[in-house]
């Protein structure tokens, strides 16, 4: 039985993807690796099918049109077999010991008949030149070593958000809730995680750090240059995520109140890039966005745009918009983030 298949979305990926296949492996035959090449141009193809000719029960190499990170995933989730789903990007790569450990308790999972939607670990930032490494954990929000729901979570701090690096989905949870990606965009990682959390029932979370997200690439697209050159995707990423869901119809409290904060970060993350790029056209951009938010749901943007921070992204002025990216430079050396 495959436990886990883990999609490795791969475009011109043929200098790195090696260290994310090869730490995957580490779980034998317990795993499924679905090596997805999104229409490279390099020799990530050639890599993928000879890692599949030589282990070909646990690696699948997928060759496909390019359709960008969030088409190279749902082409992985169309082709997964495994009881549960992860999405590790090429450049990432997980730990071994915590690979062992979240197995475990899979299989102790399926001898005791029992599952959840959404299994949840910690991830470290690996930041080039960094020595001392940021690990995103939640030990302080989560019940550790227990099955539980949104009711048993307390206040996620700022910067502790859930990521794609945080989550194991169970697979036919994915495709039941018919989470699908859109195509050539980026930042949907944020949808990966959003859309499906009010369809999540059973959690569980373990105090192990398995994922290792690198940061270091000058093309990265989480590279602030990158990131601002790309604002018209994070803004449509964030558009969408309003248009996803009605809060007052989140009945659970706690789960409401998760989403609106996240929102708010996707609000801070807009504002913040549209700021930063000192262009006239994108601070009308920025007033649009929240416009659009005050537009099609005014109690979240109540709630967004007085709490904290949009307060701090809506600062009148050229001082004000100062003091924004001030506290946004702060904010990016604590968390370690980009």
């Amino acid at each position: 039985m495959k436990y886990i298949s883990f999609a490795i979305p791969c475009y011109n990926s043929a200098a790195y993807m090696d260290r994310a296949v090869e730490s995957i492996l580490k779980g034998g035959e317990d795993v499924e690796i679905i090596i997805v090449n999104d229409g490279s141009k390099d020799d990530t193809s050639k890599i993928a099918h000879e890692y599949e000719e030589k282990y070909p029960t646990i690696v699948r190499a997928v060759d496909k049109e390019n359709g960008g990170h969030g088409d190279a995933v749902n082409a992985g989730l169309d082709h997964a077999e495994g009881k549960y789903f992860k999405v590790v990007d090429s450049d990432d790569w997980v730990d071994e010991e915590a690979l062992y450990k979240i197995l475990d308790v899979l299989k102790k999972f399926e001898e005791e008949e029992k599952q959840v939607d959404m299994l949840l670990a910690n991830y470290v930032y690996e930041k080039e030149g960094m020595e001392h490494k940021k690990v995103i954990e939640y030990k302080n929000v989560l019940p550790q070593e227990e099955i539980f729901g949104w009711n048993d979570v307390k206040h996620f701090h700022l910067g502790q958000y859930i990521l794609m690096h945080s989550v194991i989905y169970r697979t036919d949870f994915l495709k039941l809730c018919q989470l699908r990606l859109p195509k050539h965009t980026f930042y949907v990682d944020n949808i990966y995680v959003y859309y499906p959390l009010p369809h999540v029932r059973k959690m569980y979370y373990m105090d192990v750090d398995f994922y290792r997200y690198y940061i270091g690439r000058e093309d990265q697209s989480v590279n602030e240059k990158v990131m601002i050159s790309r604002v018209d995707q994070q803004i449509f990423v964030t558009k969408s995520m309003i248009d996803m869901y009605d809060m007052r119809k989140i009945s659970n409290k706690k789960l409401r109140a998760y989403m609106t904060n996240y929102l708010a970060i996707m609000m801070t993350v807009s504002s913040i890039l549209l700021i930063r790029s000192k262009n006239a056209e994108n601070l009308e951009k920025k007033r649009e966005l929240w416009q659009y938010l005050k537009k099609n749901h005014y109690r979240t943007y109540w709630k967004i745009r007085y709490g904290i921070l949009g307060q701090t992204m809506n600062l009148p002025g050229r001082s004000g918009r100062k003091i924004s990216s001030l506290v946004y430079i702060v904010a990016r050396r604590i968390v370690g983030f980009n």
